[in-house]
């Protein structure tokens, strides 16, 4: 792989909500071609899981950056309960293919260790590469693929859901 850029990844806090709103707006258009929902009426996309990052005591948003200016975003559900689900995860497309993502995992993950979910659409062809990339180099060929219906959405093909187990490190630099 070429040189892959300075990527950080930090628990975001109110303070980091302006950009964060941001991010969300374009991960919301980029999953727009594989769910159908326009915006509302005002431009933005429903944000319910954005708006439960910041105030549910079981989900860590956390920002992603790439020579310090904002790459993406990755909410981390399920934190106290037995599996960790990521999900909402998101690199601007400019920090796409270039490690950006798969560095980023890796860090989110190390600082929840445990069973990790995470679903994507068949149609998303980048995302389904990118995860089985992220779910054999997380834990070799000890992970598991299965499509799961998408809740309250019957007309929506199923998600496919990756499943892995990620090993503690150690102390967790949250």
């Amino acid at each position: 792989m070429p040189d892959v850029p300075d990527v950080s990844v930090y628990r975001a806090t109110a303070a980091d909500l302006p950009v964060t709103e941001r991010l969300w707006l374009m991960f919301r258009h980029d999953m727009s071609e594989f769910t159908g929902l326009l915006p509302r009426p005002d431009g933005t996309f429903r944000d319910d899981r954005l708006r439960a990052a910041f105030t549910d005591e079981d989900v860590a948003p956390y920002l992603l950056t790439s020579e310090g200016r904002p790459a993406g975003l990755a909410f981390v559900r399920g934190l106290t309960g037995q599996v960790r689900v990521l999900s909402s995860f998101f690199v601007v497309r400019g920090a796409r293919r270039a490690g950006v993502g798969l560095r980023a995992v890796r860090e989110v993950t190390a600082r929840h260790p445990g069973r990790w979910e995470v679903a994507f659409q068949d149609e998303n062809a980048g995302a389904v590469a990118f995860w089985r990339r992220v779910a054999a180099d997380l834990a070799g060929d000890a992970w598991t693929e299965e499509r799961r219906p998408v809740p309250g959405r019957p007309g929506l093909p199923p998600d496919v859901w990756i499943s892995f187990r990620v090993a503690p490190t150690g102390p967790s630099p949250d």
